[in-house]
């Protein structure tokens, strides 16, 4: 989970402390599917729950709640709490590897003394005893690679907010962007060739992509929403995103006015996949698509006061 403040002309990503969680609401998770439009809901709670992960068999979703991860099937049973230890105050970039066999979480540790505390932690997809990756914070897990063997994140090193890489197991980090701005969100494709990420270098936030060594970043996106967390589709044909109405200076806030939508890769079209909803941080933060492609998992919010 993360918010902005902002420095100069571009906005600068920190962590919000667990405890800063939305009262008097209600979220929804859903399922759109892409080709008809069609969406059902799925669970619907007068509580905060963000950014679900669609488990890779397709059986169930992993949302955060309360600095914890909770299993919720596809039709709306809540299967309880998997175990994370140590890992108790997870914001909301978390995801699975490929193979569905790891966790991925981003804990904001208490041991860390200084500034923003998410590292990256990892454990069985079923839960356990989580191992640290990132030595450094802050760090925001958003990706991993197909074979499991590198992960990307957005980190803050030095006042900077890049994209950076690691070994799934550990070591030094390698940075990818040095752009001015934000650089955050950064996924791969489901053959490896491209990650994608957004950036506000050119002063609003539009989607990028990049080879896995930080070579040929290309701009996506050029119009007048903020785009934010592109998911490239497990065919490599589409990207879904999250689109703000306005201008939100860097930022990625709870509360908004956002509508989902669908590039395609080929063409480079746009279309709308939803109408304008109330959502935004918490929607459609982590990688979201069905194992098949054809939909996608999101969370909306309604304030009950």
């Amino acid at each position: 989970m993360k918010t902005t403040i902002l420095t100069g002309v571009f906005a600068v990503t920190v962590g919000l402390a667990l405890g800063q969680v939305q009262k008097d609401v209600e979220s929804t998770l859903e399922v759109l599917d892409v080709k008809s439009g069609k969406r059902t809901v799925v669970l619907k709670e007068p509580r905060h729950f963000e950014a679900p992960n669609w488990s890779r068999d397709g059986k169930f979703f992993i949302i955060n709640a309360d600095g914890k991860l909770e299993k919720v099937t596809t039709k709306g049973q809540k299967q309880g709490i998997i175990p994370t230890g140590i890992a108790d105050r997870l914001n909301n970039d978390h995801g699975l590897t490929f193979d569905g066999k790891m966790l991925i979480v981003s804990h904001n540790d208490p041991q860390v003394t200084k500034g923003a505390k998410s590292r990256i932690y990892t454990l069985p997809a079923e839960g356990g005893t989580p191992k640290l990756i990132t030595e450094k914070a802050p760090s925001y897990w958003h990706g991993v690679s197909p074979d499991g063997k590198t992960l990307v994140y957005c980190a803050e090193r030095d006042g900077a907010w890049d994209v950076y890489s690691i070994s799934a197991n550990g070591g030094e980090e390698k940075r990818l962007t040095d752009a001015p701005g934000l650089d955050d969100g950064p996924e791969y494709s489901y053959d490896g060739q491209w990650i994608y990420f957004n950036s506000n270098r050119s002063g609003r936030m539009h989607l990028y992509r990049m080879r896995p060594d930080g070579s040929q970043q290309e701009q996506l996106t050029n119009d007048s929403f903020d785009n934010w967390f592109g998911h490239p589709s497990p065919d490599g044909k589409w990207l879904a995103y999250i689109s703000y109405l306005e201008d939100q200076k860097g930022q990625h806030p709870f509360g908004k006015d956002v509508k989902l939508r669908l590039m395609n890769l080929e063409t480079r079209q746009i279309k709308d996949l939803t109408d304008v909803f109330f959502g935004g941080q918490g929607t459609i933060n982590v990688p979201s698509w069905s194992p098949d492609g054809r939909q996608i998992a999101f969370v909306t919010y309604r304030m009950l006061k």
